[in-house]
């Protein structure tokens, strides 16, 4: 049974997962290319001057590509189940319905895991070759919060989606935006080093809150 909602999962985001590959390995990789680009056209030594005084990182492109990533997944894969009314016969798998739910969005935060650590490999051992190792990691730790916003804006979007009821899902989207606010705060290199455990913590708590609209589906709970 777990295979084939497995299955189920993969269907219908393979397509979606593919492009976003191609997204965020672009942005990361454009990212990339302006900081090679700048190296060649102004020298290594110039390069690090400005990393260091004045906190560039040269992969800002890649900032909210996460974030959309996360999101859109959330739509891909839980949208159709509120559409075509599958959601409920979903549930009614003989499988506990919170497993089901679990299933499904652990599907998709493995999938958003190879996506991002993807990206996360590319901005961070990608500039190796022509910067120092400490300005490496600032560009790692400046982009490992826009990716863990990826995580959250797609837990925070199935719980969002899965609410049967549209007065209590626009009050679900403003309460996510605020959260989705916390992750682009700090906008220099080590800005989140003693917050991103933290983060971290309350992006995996947020997984909870799709339980919460799909016990209100299950109640009959509507507009």
């Amino acid at each position: 049974m777990w295979k084939a909602i497995v299955y189920k999962e993969w269907i219908k985001t393979r397509r979606y997962l593919f492009a976003a590959l191609l997204l965020t390995a672009g942005f990361a990789g454009y990212g990339l290319l302006r900081l090679y680009r700048a190296v060649e056209l102004m020298g290594a030594g110039h390069i690090w001057e400005v990393m260091v005084t004045r906190n560039a990182v040269f992969i800002d492109p890649i900032k909210f590509v996460p974030l959309l990533a996360g999101l859109l997944l959330a739509v891909v894969q839980f949208v159709p189940e509120m559409q075509r009314k599958c959601l409920k016969l979903t549930l009614h798998l003989p499988v506990p319905a919170l497993a089901t739910l679990g299933a499904m969005l652990v599907f998709g935060l493995a999938a958003l895991s190879v996506l991002f650590g993807i990206g996360v490999a590319i901005v961070g051992l990608g500039p190796l070759p022509v910067i120092a190792r400490e300005l490496a990691g600032n560009i790692l730790c400046t982009a490992l919060p826009w990716f863990l916003a990826g995580m959250a804006a797609y837990l925070l979007g199935a719980w969002v989606i899965l609410e049967p009821t549209w007065r209590l899902r626009a009050v679900n989207i403003l309460m996510s935006l605020l959260v989705l606010r916390l992750f682009f705060l700090g906008e220099v290199p080590h800005a989140y080093d003693g917050f991103l455990p933290l983060l971290a913590l309350f992006t995996a708590c947020t997984a909870s809150l799709s339980w919460i609209s799909v016990v209100r589906f299950m109640a009959g709970r509507q507009d």
